[in-house]
């Protein structure tokens, strides 16, 4: 097992080290740049920018290096935590992005618990309940949650919490809480806020897991040793929860690893509807504005997401089955 796991280690570093070059050439592929764009943005509004001012900031930025020697530069600068400066934002994007990904990781991981949490025993309730109206109406459910764009939900939770529970929707805080001290109020009042976003990121995956679940355990309860279990006395609880549920986790468990940078990618719509300051719109705005050192750095980061994602999911499918962990003792 120690060895599968460092096998897969190695192919996790390999893997982002293939991603960051594609993904920094890729970003810098576009003809132009954000400091070509903010010039081009002075000029127009009648500042004085000279040709000689122009050719020191393209020098000092090194816009005109090619790509190559651009990702040299920015990658070299991670083992030091320094991941170039921003040219929109005329920061560092280290402290651009820090600022931000803890507020994105919480409502990533707290829409991750809640979709878990609810698609496990909703999808068990459902297969045992077949052709039942409550499994009806947990497909309808289900079909909407999948269906609808997160946008578009958004707004609808927003205009409905404002409109029939006299919610403050948007931003973190009420108005007269911004720039307060912190204190249990505050603390309260960021929570009424972050309820709208976590209901709205995890409603799509709620809805798919949901579904996964539901048809793996119709699958899992027709199999033969289901059968064995109920004929030798087993209650139907225990024949559920101990023997099906257990096996008809395994493709739950697989797409772990894809579902987290999914939750990363709602956060960032949502974010841009409902005004919240993550890493979303930041990601956004530097895509928009050419900023290759900050969108990046972003895009990396994710990219790590996924490829973490799936190193859990493999260790979490060894833990469930124990299968995989007699073929990994094996080889």
């Amino acid at each position: 097992m120690l060895i599968v796991v460092v096998r897969r280690i190695v192919y996790m570093i390999v893997t982002i080290a293939i991603v960051s070059v594609l993904s920094f050439a890729i970003i810098s592929a576009p003809p132009g740049s954000a400091l070509a764009q903010k010039i081009n943005q002075l000029q127009s509004q009648g500042g004085a920018v000279t040709q000689q001012q122009v050719e020191a900031l393209e020098a000092q930025y090194g816009v005109n290096d090619p790509w190559f020697v651009k990702y040299v530069k920015w990658i070299g600068g991670f083992p030091h935590g320094n991941f170039g400066q921003s040219f929109t934002l005329n920061e560092p994007v280290g402290n651009l992005i820090w600022s931000r990904l803890g507020l994105s990781l919480v409502l990533s991981l707290g829409a991750l618990v809640i979709a878990w949490g609810l698609s496990i025993p909703l999808g068990v309730f459902s297969a045992t309940h077949r052709h039942t109206l409550p499994d009806a109406v947990i497909t309808v459910i289900q079909f909407v949650g999948v269906a609808i764009p997160e946008f578009l939900f958004a707004l609808v939770v927003m205009t409905l919490a404002a409109t029939y529970l006299g919610s403050d929707v948007g931003g973190l805080f009420s108005e007269h809480f911004q720039g307060a001290a912190w204190d249990w109020s505050k603390f309260v009042n960021l929570l009424s806020h972050l309820w709208i976003p976590l209901v709205v990121i995890s409603a799509g995956s709620t809805a798919w897991l949901t579904r996964v679940m539901r048809a793996n355990l119709l699958d899992v309860l027709n199999q033969q040793y289901v059968q064995t279990a109920r004929a030798k006395g087993a209650t139907e609880r225990v024949v559920i929860w101990r023997h099906a549920v257990r096996n008809a986790l395994h493709p739950l468990v697989m797409t772990f690893g894809t579902t987290f940078p999914a939750l990363i990618s709602g956060e960032a719509i949502v974010s841009i509807v409902l005004n919240l300051p993550t890493t979303g719109p930041l990601l956004v705005n530097a895509l928009l504005n050419k900023d290759m050192y900050l969108a990046g750095t972003i895009i990396l980061m994710l990219s790590a997401l996924l490829v973490i994602g799936n190193f859990v999911a493999d260790i979490l499918l060894a833990v469930v089955d124990p299968r995989i962990r007699l073929e990994a003792g094996r080889s």
